[in-house]
C-alpha cells in the first residue's frame, strides 16, 4: 500500500525534528539541550514533539526499533544454505565496506559516542538498545530453528553474536576517538572482524541453517 499524503507529512515532520535534535545535541551535550528548545528551532510546540516521541531520549534514538531488529532481520533474509553466523557475517563486513551507519562505523560516529558516554540517561538507554537486540535474535534464532522451548541455545548463540559485534563496533569508535580515520581503520576492522567470526565459526557456525528449497517439481 502506497503511503499517502497525510503519512508522509507525519513522517517528514518526525524526521525534521528528530534531525534538529541531534544536531543540538551533538553541538551542544545532550543534557544541555532542552525539549522547549528542540520545538522553537524545529518550530513546533513542546506537545507536538511529545505527540512524535515519548521520552526526550527518543529523539536521539529514533530508528530503535530497525537497529533492534536488525541483526534478526539479516538472520531471516538469509540466504539458503546460509547459517544464521554466516548472514550476520557477511552483513556485518558488507557494512565496514561500504561505511554503513547501521553496525555504528561510518564518518561521525565518534561524535555520538562521545554524547551518549557524557550522559547518563542516553548510557542507560543503550544499555537497553543492546539488551532488546539480543533478546530479539535469540528469538528469532528459536523460531528459524525450531527450537523447543526452554533450549538455551538460541540464547548463548545471540550473546555470543551480539557480544562480538558490540565489541567490533567499540573497537572500531575508539579508534575514530582517537584521531584515526574511517579509511585508515576500515583494513583493521575487518581483519579483527574476520578473526572474530572464525572463532564463533567453530563453535556455532554451523547453527541455523537454512534449508535449500524443494525442486518445484518434487
Amino acid at each position: 500500500m502506497s503511503e499517502g499524503l497525510r503519512e508522509r507529512k507525519k513522517r517528514e515532520t518526525r524526521q525534521r525534528i528528530s534531525d534538529i535534535a541531534t544536531g543540538l545535541f551533538l553541538e551542544r551535550g545532550f543534557d544541555n539541550v532542552t525539549v522547549a528548545e528542540v520545538a522553537r528551532v524545529a518550530d513546533v510546540s513542546v506537545n507536538t514533539v511529545f505527540n512524535y516521541f515519548k521520552t526526550k531520549e527518543d529523539l536521539l534514538f529514533d530508528r530503535e526499533g530497525e537497529m533492534e531488529d536488525l541483526p534478526g532481520k539479516v538472520v531471516r533474509e538469509r540466504r539458503p544454505g546460509e547459517s544464521a553466523l554466516a548472514a550476520l557475517r557477511r552483513d556485518f563486513l558488507d557494512a565496514v565496506d561500504t561505511r554503513d551507519y547501521r553496525y555504528g562505523f561510518h564518518e561521525g560516529s565518534d561524535r555520538f559516542a562521545r554524547m551518549i558516554a557524557a550522559s547518563p540517561s542516553l548510557n542507560a538507554r543503550l544499555w537497553t538498545l543492546n539488551e532488546a537486540r539480543e533478546e530479539a535474535l535469540a528469538r528469532t534464532l528459536a523460531d528459524e530453528a525450531g527450537a523447543d522451548a526452554g533450549d538455551p541455545t538460541p540464547a548463548l548463540a545471540a550473546a555470543q553474536i551480539c557480544a562480538v559485534l558490540r565489541r567490533l563496533s567499540a573497537y572500531a569508535v575508539q579508534r575514530m576517538i582517537a584521531g584515526e580515520t574511517v579509511e585508515a581503520i576500515a583494513p583493521h576492522l575487518r581483519q579483527h572482524a574476520e578473526l572474530a567470526f572464525d572463532q564463533l565459526e567453530s563453535g556455532i557456525g554451523a547453527y541455523c541453517v537454512r534449508r535449500e528449497a524443494a525442486p518445484e517439481n518434487a
